[in-house]
């Protein structure tokens, strides 16, 4: 079938337009009379609003509005803002002929006739219902979405400008980082890292790769608003709109702080055990060695002892002597190792480490060189321990021996005793509770950190060949550990070497007093080394505990640190104080320290401005046994 085509009509330019409006049908687009009525009405109006041309023309255009909307007078309201502004423009419902309610945008434009008479208005809407609902649904999204960004607590969740500015905050960045959204918006995010990472450029490296990958991911250190530091976990995504441009970032930040503590807890934990289970390891193994070679040196020197009757002193006594020596050395090794198996018989009691290192402190300082500085520093205060007297003793010279050997070209090397209380974890294999502590502090070579981790397995040395057995260390740790305690090595390469050796306090102790020993402690001034070991060896004997020192200078520290019972000095010193004032020193700030003094020349070709020798204790040189016994009824 053929379509027909009507001939063409020459149409009025109203008619075109008439015809224009009547067809379109997106648009409901009619006119009002000045009072409000409907006076026109085309297609789209009829599809928008359901009302027929004959059915709505003449009625008042009202009706469309809601009843809350008439009640308030809108439509009315509407008219008079057209014929003020010259147009009014809004959104709203607008309801249909069944009643249901669409969501309309709405222009009113008064209309004129050449003589600037009101004829009507001219109302377009457009029903934007789907629009809206989109809209609503893309807020109500974005909503959610930021209700839930604000409400997480456990992410800093936050957006930067293209250049790295902050745009927007949530609480858990707040509660992470420190920083009030007020404070924080507008400002560059490099705040949040360390000052080492913003001179290396970290931040702007972090948005090159995120703007360039499109994400960066990593771990380090950040700063809070108080300057404190936390572990972070951080990842950076870049955001592009539509058209691919990138217009920022979204940045999340977990602290990590917490985790990463418990990981190093736990990887030094395993290490510990690690540690532990090999040094269990070898001291059962040394152990065992140890008693099978003390079995074979039992049989060798027994054999000699047969051989060497049996032969009454021959040529071959010399050889016999030196395979006597070599028993002797190996029955020393063997003694090592069981230290370091924890084997060796042990005779403990209660001792307070002050009065033992005093006592032993000239065997410590002969055992270093002329060019190292050896102090000691005791706290008077110090707790006792049960601990055997002897071994301890060897212990201290072991560290000193190390201490002295790590520092060729001199230095300096102290020993100090502390209380100290140990909370849980604080030292490792340790129970919480009061401990004294021993310390042994060079200035040497200091360890590297796998060097100290093997430090006190048997036979390993960083000495030359021949210099040591590799069992000092081993055996201080097997006695310590056998005597309940720990010993913990602080070093690094070229800082020196501090070990700490923490004995358990004796039980019934107050923290705030010491136990008071009945021997008491004598401290011996003398310059002349000879003359100073005679004089130890003699208050030794009567059963009294000594230090010494060489000159008032060294005196003075030890005064300072002991609790000194007796001071037995000599008077003439060629430096620092004489023996006098030493004498009249102690007797100023030290009271109840008795003082005897000693000298070559008889007391009355002594003479010194300002002292009064019959004031102390005094005793010709040379003394005997005797004499020290009667001046010390004496002293006061």
């Amino acid at each position: 079938m053929t379509n027909r085509v009507a001939p063409t009509k020459k149409l009025t330019e109203e008619q075109r337009f008439q015809y224009l409006i009547s067809g379109i049908s997106d648009y409901a687009i009619y006119m009002l009379d000045p009072d409000g009525h409907v006076s026109s009405w085309n297609a789209g109006a009829q599809r928008f609003k359901g009302y027929l041309a004959p059915e709505i023309l003449g009625e008042h255009f009202s009706r469309f509005y809601t009843p809350e909307d008439r009640a308030s007078n809108l439509p009315a309201r509407a008219l008079s803002t057209a014929l003020v502004e010259g147009k009014y423009e809004a959104e709203g419902w607008r309801v249909r002929q069944d009643g249901t309610r669409f969501w309309a945008s709405v222009v009113i434009d008064p209309i004129y006739d050449e003589l600037g008479t009101l004829l009507g208005y001219a109302k377009i809407t457009r029903d934007i219902t789907d629009k809206r609902q989109a809209e609503q649904a893309l807020r109500a999204s974005e909503e959610r979405f930021r209700l839930l960004v604000q409400g997480v607590t456990d992410y800093a969740i936050y957006m930067l400008s293209p250049l790295g500015e902050v745009s927007n905050w949530n609480v858990g960045a707040e509660r992470i980082k420190g920083y009030l959204a007020d404070e924080i918006v507008g400002q560059h995010f490099s705040r949040f890292y360390t000052e080492e990472d913003r001179a290396g450029g970290m931040p702007q490296r972090a948005l090159d790769t995120a703007a360039r990958e499109g994400r960066f991911e990593a771990e380090g250190w950040r700063l809070r608003q108080d300057g404190t530091r936390f572990w972070a976990h951080v990842v950076i995504d870049a955001i592009h709109d539509d058209m691919g441009s990138l217009i920022g970032f979204a940045k999340i930040t977990r602290d990590l702080t917490e985790k990463k503590k418990a990981d190093a807890a736990l990887a030094e934990a395993n290490a510990a055990l690690f540690q532990a289970q090999k040094m269990e390891s070898i001291g059962q193994l040394t152990g065992g060695i140890a008693h099978d070679f003390n079995n074979l040196l039992s049989v060798l020197a027994s054999g000699l002892e047969v051989l060497t009757l049996g032969r009454g002193g021959s040529a071959d006594a010399k050889t016999f002597d030196s395979m006597r020596r070599a028993v002797n050395r190996g029955a020393t090794l063997t003694q090592q190792l069981l230290a370091f198996a924890r084997q060796q018989p042990l005779q403990p009691e209660t001792r307070n480490v002050n009065r033992l290192i005093s006592g032993f402190e000239s065997v410590l300082r002969r055992a270093v060189s002329a060019a190292i500085d050896f102090q000691v520093r005791l706290d008077p205060q110090v707790r006792s321990t049960v601990i055997d007297s002897a071994r301890f003793e060897s212990a201290i010279l072991n560290l000193v021996v190390n201490a002295r050997d790590a520092m060729p070209d001199g230095g300096h090397v102290r020993i100090e005793s502390a209380n100290v209380d140990l909370a849980e974890h604080a030292a490792q294999g340790l129970a919480p509770g009061p401990y004294v502590r021993v310390t042994v502090t060079d200035t040497g070579t200091g360890m590297s950190p796998e060097t100290a981790a093997r430090a006190f397995e048997p036979f390993y040395t960083t000495k030359e060949v021949g210099k040591g057995t590799g069992l000092g260390l081993s055996q201080v740790y097997g006695f310590i550990k056998q005597s309940g305690g720990e010993v913990v090595i602080a070093t690094a390469p070229g800082e020196g070497t501090a070990i700490s050796i923490f004995l358990p306090a004796a039980p019934d102790q107050d923290g705030a007093t010491t136990h008071r020993e009945n021997t008491e402690l004598v401290l011996i001034v003398e310059d002349e080394s000879d003359l100073m070991d005679v004089a130890a060896a003699l208050y030794i004997s009567m059963g009294y505990e000594v230090v010494t020192a060489s000159s008032s200078n060294e005196a003075l520290p030890l005064l300072a640190s002991r609790k000194v019972d007796i001071l037995f000095t000599d008077i003439i010193m060629p430096h620092g104080m004489n023996g006098i004032e030493l004498a009249a020193y102690t007797r100023e700030h030290y009271p109840e320290v008795k003082i005897i003094l000693a000298s070559g020349y008889p007391l009355p070709a002594l003479k010194f401005e300002d002292a009064n020798l019959e004031d102390f204790a005094f005793v010709n040189k040379p003394y005997r046994l005797s004499d020290l016994a009667r001046v010390l009824r004496t002293a006061a």
